[in-house]
């Protein structure tokens, strides 16, 4: 099976199904580099003024020296992807929504539901967010949203996705039903801030070290480690496991904030420079709430941008150790150009660089449809499942500052990992992925599993139970009641995936995200490593 190394980390696949409704978690993709939004002077009428002025700001800010003569007759997306992978023009409604992510207007009712069996079932609940003060519970099937029936319909993503949203203080009335109640009842809930930290798991692995798991950079992301980190230290936490895995990135000025706190006074960060930019360094304040003790940080070929700044400072200046694979490599910085019909142009301004100089964007010479199958490649040279013995070498050191290996003296791109962990693709095959997009194994947990295992069962033994042989056999006959094709032998080469997917969504849905990755990482061969080099 091919595999795209996104849809192939472990468990996570399984909750492409699940959606995020009432609110928004956060800005994963979106790169806020601490610089502000430009409003452009001048006024667009129509495409051509529109292109000229691009090329304007092009002239006038772009990270390099480029000749914009070459790009006077090609369609604006065509302009910027000669540019760089990264430079995109926003129409309008994109660029307002980017625009409220950054300035944090996430307001909801904070809940998320996962369509079982044509049922809106709720799988989660904020705490003391404007659900959870309504009454609404885990379990909870949702039968309607106002004046709109949502369940029993099945109705497309595009109808159920945005009808928990609205501004703060309006209500919506909610049709729901509890387990095991004779009837409905409705409720109203009013709309308001959802506070949603983004630390998305933080608990004690063993009686020493601590996991932390951070998979984006909002505005408080430092504020959040800094309690998190604070409350595992009262618990005994003398090493850390920082897992940055598939973390996109974020707010630039959490990177600096996070990277801050695992280190003393006056020491540099990042910087950042480009040709219209002159050179800004970032130093750390000594200040931070994890300065001393062990430290391992998780990356793999989708930590990105942001969480790039982390582990790149962390390498450099030999404060940890970094466990996993090859980071994305990207490194170029974004300013927000606003135009005056709502939409806007984010432009690369700069570039940032790691403590000794590195500068860890990837190439983009063969163009950007390339640079989007980059990883890919990885795949298929064997770069990520081990193959290429030649990128499992950890960084060398020069006089104390970590430099980043290249091949036939050519950076590569990206942080390199100082300990290999390949990307394990056993079990992976066509029938689990098919099982993954059909949305069977969490079907499956939620009408099977959550009736069989309660919740005290589930916390109290979720370090020693397992899903075991029997379970497995019941699955089994679930696919056959659900007449799902069998391949007898994906099937069972693909059975310890399986049942360590079922356990993590099981406990994710009882204990939340801290549950999924306590489950997910009692067999993670990454976490693993890290405590291993901890010791």
């Amino acid at each position: 099976m091919k595999k795209n190394t996104r849809n192939n980390v472990l468990i996570a696949a399984s909750y492409s199904v699940i959606l995020i409704v009432g609110m928004f978690l956060g800005i994963k993709f979106i790169k806020d580099q601490g610089f502000g939004v430009k409003k452009s002077p001048q006024l667009a009428n129509n495409s051509d003024e529109k292109l000229n002025e691009i090329l304007h700001i092009i002239n006038g800010n772009y990270v390099d020296d480029i000749n914009t003569d070459s790009l006077q007759n090609l369609p604006i997306d065509s302009v910027l992807h000669q540019l760089d992978p990264h430079s995109v023009y926003l129409p309008p409604t994109d660029a307002q929504d980017m625009t409220d992510n950054l300035e944090g207007n996430f307001e909801g009712v904070g809940i998320e539901y996962y369509m079982l069996n044509d049922t809106m079932m709720v799988t989660g609940v904020v705490k003391d967010g404007p659900a959870y003060q309504a009454g609404i519970k885990l379990g909870d099937k949702i039968l309607s949203i106002d004046t709109a029936v949502v369940s029993g319909r099945n109705l497309p993503k595009d109808q159920l996705t945005g009808r928990f949203k609205g501004r703060s203080g309006t209500g919506v009335s909610v049709v729901l039903l509890h387990p095991g109640a004779p009837q409905s009842n409705r409720i109203m809930v009013t709309r308001g801030k959802v506070n949603i930290s983004s630390i998305d798991a933080a608990y004690m692995i063993n009686n020493e070290t601590g996991y932390v798991r951070i998979s984006k950079f909002g505005a408080n992301t430092d504020n959040d480690f800094s309690a998190a980190a604070n409350n595992l230290k009262a618990r005994g936490m003398k090493k850390l496991i920082l897992d940055l895995r598939d973390n996109g990135g974020g707010y630039f000025t959490a990177a600096t904030g996070l990277a801050d706190q695992f280190l003393g006074e006056n020491k540099l960060i990042v910087y950042t420079q480009g040709k219209h930019e002159p050179r800004t360094d970032y130093f750390s304040t000594g200040t931070g709430a994890f300065q001393n003790g062990k430290l391992a940080v998780l990356i793999n070929e989708n930590t990105a941008s942001a969480s790039e700044i982390v582990a790149g400072a962390i390498q450099d200046l030999g404060r940890g150790i970094i466990v996993g694979r090859r980071s994305f490599g990207k490194g170029l910085v974004q300013e927000q150009f606003a135009f005056g019909d709502g939409s806007a142009l984010n432009l690369t301004i700069a570039r940032y660089y790691t403590p000794s100089g590195r500068s860890i964007q990837k190439s983009y010479k063969k163009g950007y449809d390339a640079y989007k199958h980059e990883l890919d490649e990885r795949m298929m040279d064997g770069e990520l499942t081990g193959d290429r013995t030649s990128f499992q070498d950890s960084i060398e050191k020069t006089e104390g500052v970590n430099i980043q290996p290249t091949k036939k003296n050519k950076p590569l791109g990206g942080i390199q990992p100082d300990v290999f962990v390949k990307l394990d693709t056993s079990g992976y095959n066509k029938f689990y992925s098919n099982l993954v997009s059909k949305k069977v194994l969490s079907d499956y947990v939620f009408n099977v599993l959550t009736n069989k295992y309660s919740a005290s069962f589930v916390e109290q033994n979720i370090n020693i139970f397992t899903i075991n042989d029997n379970d497995f056999k019941d699955f089994i006959g679930y696919l056959q009641r659900k007449n799902v094709t069998i391949d007898r032998f994906q099937l069972y080469n693909s059975k310890n995936v399986i049942l360590n997917d079922l356990k993590a969504l099981l406990c994710r849905y009882y204990l939340g995200d801290v549950g999924y990755y306590k489950a997910a990482n009692q067999t993670d061969n990454a976490v693993r490593q890290a405590l291993l080099n901890l010791q």
